[in-house]
């Protein structure tokens, strides 16, 4: 099967979907076509991808490069699944594994394809974890649209590698290879913790958490309005990201269940670590799910969302609707919906049909908070 081929079999589900949004970009084609010159054959295991958003780098591998027993690790768990599905719509589940970012992905590893995260935090811990833990030959080939890329991204890659270079654009994509990892990679540079005035407990974070190790601004301006919600005794943090959410509900709502989920590897860890800072983790159940797929029907009595407002790189308001969507069938009758959200993306319509009737809780220059009453 050749690129072009497979590349146009690709689907982006279960992810978001739309006809604006593509399962492959300029980046994979070129990273592969990158490999193929650069990268003599390698053996079965030798092969791994991260940051893969839709299959198109982990079966390209097996595709381009002829490699058998791919390793990927992908954060979010709505990519994790597009690959395994079209891993098994093209008959190559048997050649691909899923891993975490850990010895188990990357021991053995020649070569590494990544899709660039936009986050430096996520290529820090990325480049780590490669230079920790695959062979000292690894060869790591590392592509991005060109708008998202910055001269600080090989400066990241510089700290765990002796030899980077940035090859010539292609269709606004750009490929930096990176080699020779330094014999010394220092301590993992995550979890980091972090602090705040409005939080009495210390927040953690891994690279790919949203946020960092920070309360952002619009959680804070959630959490201000949140001494108003009903005193629920079963709550959601639904994209609990680094659990400051769930954790300031555990603490303020002591006889309450909190559910924290969120389909991130990094968001899961980071939360359960805050959790147990609290001394609350005995009563936040955590699970790395997609939206609500974790809560039965009609269990929550308030539910806590900050939505992303992005796709991998893209910015989609399909996200958002998707979860609110899903608040409909887990909230209780009279239970309620607290959304924070950036206030040009006008959700109210939308949390109005499917959730009940909106009350607005707080307004800034940049976000907004409402509370929807289930119907």
């Amino acid at each position: 099967m050749n690129l072009e081929h497979l590349l146009a079999q690709l689907s982006r589900k279960p992810d978001v979907d739309a006809p604006e949004l593509q399962a492959h970009d300029a980046a994979d084609e070129l990273i592969l076509d990158t490999a193929a010159a650069d990268v003599r054959a390698a053996g079965p295991g030798e092969v791994v991808v991260i940051g893969d958003r839709h299959g198109a780098l982990t079966l390209g591998a097996i595709a381009v490069l002829g490699a058998r027993r791919v390793r990927s690790h992908q954060d979010p768990l709505l990519g994790e699944r597009a690959v395994a599905a079209n891993a098994a719509r093209l008959g190559l589940s048997d050649d691909i594994a899923a891993h975490g970012l850990d010895a188990s992905l990357l021991s053995g590893a020649r070569v590494v394809l990544l899709q660039l995260p936009r986050s430096l935090d996520a290529l820090d811990e990325i480049a780590w974890s490669i230079a920790r833990w695959a062979t000292p030959e690894v060869r790591v080939i590392a592509g991005g649209r060109v708008k998202h890329m910055t001269r600080t991204q090989n400066e990241v890659l510089g700290r765990y590698f002796d030899e980077v270079a940035a090859g010539l654009g292609r269709r606004k994509a750009r490929v930096l290879t990176a080699s020779a990892p330094a014999s010394d990679s220092g301590p993992a540079p995550f979890p980091r913790w972090g602090t705040d005035p409005d939080l009495p407990f210390r927040v953690a974070a891994f690279g790919a958490t949203f946020g960092g190790a920070t309360l952002d601004h619009g959680s804070r301006l959630l959490l201000a309005g949140l001494d108003g919600a009903p005193a629920a005794r079963r709550v959601v943090d639904l994209g609990c990201g680094n659990g400051s959410l769930a954790v300031s509900a555990a603490l303020r709502l002591p006889h309450a269940q909190v559910l924290a989920t969120d389909q991130s590897v990094a968001a899961v860890a980071a939360t359960r670590l805050t959790a147990e800072a609290a001394g609350v983790a005995e009563r936040i159940d955590i699970h790395r799910a997609d939206a609500l797929e974790a809560v039965p029907d009609g269990w929550a009595e308030l539910i806590l969302l900050n939505p992303p407002f992005h796709t991998g790189a893209a910015v989609h308001a399909g996200v958002g609707h998707r979860l609110i969507r899903a608040c409909g069938r887990a909230l209780a009758p009279g239970g309620e919906l607290r959304i924070v959200f950036n206030s040009h993306l006008r959700y109210r319509p939308l949390v109005e049909r499917t959730v009940g009737p909106v009350e607005q809780i707080a307004r800034d220059r940049t976000y907004t908070v409402l509370a929807a009453r289930r119907r």
